[in-house]
């Protein structure tokens, strides 16, 4: 008996052990099109057609915005989730609109959060990831600044977005949490609507696309200079860190000491994703080329 008993513990260390060992990977998007890869770049493989995509935190799924023309001008989105495994596509078309972006994972995997627009607004809504469930969170108002960029805290029970001036933590009652002005914290700094959040694993700070009111002194790039910065949410101090000289977007976290981000050297035509040592530490050499929307399972 005690022999059995050492047997059952050897086999649970070893399903254990497999599942903290099981290779993260990463999903990005490439021409309109979705990608998924180990964490370093290698064994890069087309999943889905569509944009933003997001990664399950065990890397099992991927959810994404589908695209449609409706006309020559008119575009439908949907979400959709494919699982890697089986390659089966789910599209989720019950929701009360053809215009939905920005999928987010919640940190357990059973909800996405995502904005959604009925005509006159836009909304932050959830959705189960059997596409089930689907509610509103907090309801836009006709001629308020869009809250966008949706993104998880790590608790399950909150979120961040921001509206280009103020980024805000709201329950999942739709109520604020938190609200902290960004030009505040950043001077000559401000984020875009499709300027992005994430939170660090350990719920301490945010990742943000902050755009400088800096001089580029680049001819092949037209707006502002793009930076990626960090804010401790107990401090409320932001830390830049890429340099002037080092173009950085659309940032995500690998894990409380590194991070992915985007660039794209003069003279280049296509970003490229590169993976970063914090604080503003050593830059590797690009993970993917040709690559945006960089995500990366837990």
């Amino acid at each position: 008996m005690p022999s059995l008993r050492i047997l059952v513990l050897l086999l649970c260390g070893v399903v254990i052990a497999s599942a903290e060992d099981s290779p993260r990977k990463l999903a990005f998007e490439r021409d309109r099109t979705v990608w998924v890869a180990n964490l370093d770049g290698t064994g890069a493989k087309k999943v889905g057609t569509g944009i933003f995509p997001d990664l399950s935190p065990d890397g099992s799924k991927v959810t994404f915005n589908t695209e449609e023309q409706n006309g020559k001008t008119e575009w439908m989105r949907h979400i959709a989730v494919v699982d890697l495994a089986s390659g089966q596509e789910s599209v989720f078309k019950d929701v009360p609109s053809v215009n939905v972006m920005y999928p987010k994972w919640s940190p357990d995997g059973t909800q996405i959060l995502f904005s959604i627009y009925d005509g006159k607004a836009w909304h932050l809504v959830t959705i189960n990831a059997d596409g089930t469930g689907f509610r509103y969170v907090r309801k836009g108002k006709e001629g308020e600044m869009t809250r966008s960029s949706p993104s998880w805290a790590p608790d399950g029970k909150s979120f961040f977005v921001q509206d280009m001036k103020n980024i805000y933590r709201v329950s999942l009652d739709g109520s604020d949490i938190a609200q902290w002005d960004i030009a505040k914290s950043i001077p000559n700094g401000e984020m875009s609507g499709e300027g992005r959040i994430e939170v660090s694993p350990d719920g301490q700070k945010l990742l943000l696309g902050i755009d400088m009111n800096e001089e580029a002194h680049r001819k092949d790039w037209d707006g502002p200079l793009p930076a990626v910065w960090t804010f401790d949410l107990a401090s409320k101090k932001a830390t830049r860190l890429t340099p002037k000289k080092l173009f950085g977007w659309d940032g995500c976290w690998v894990d409380n000491g590194s991070i992915l981000f985007l660039s794209r050297a003069p003279g280049e035509k296509n970003d490229s994703i590169y993976r970063m040592a914090l604080p503003g530490g050593a830059v590797s050499k690009a993970l993917e080329k040709n690559a945006t929307q960089p995500t990366v399972s837990r």
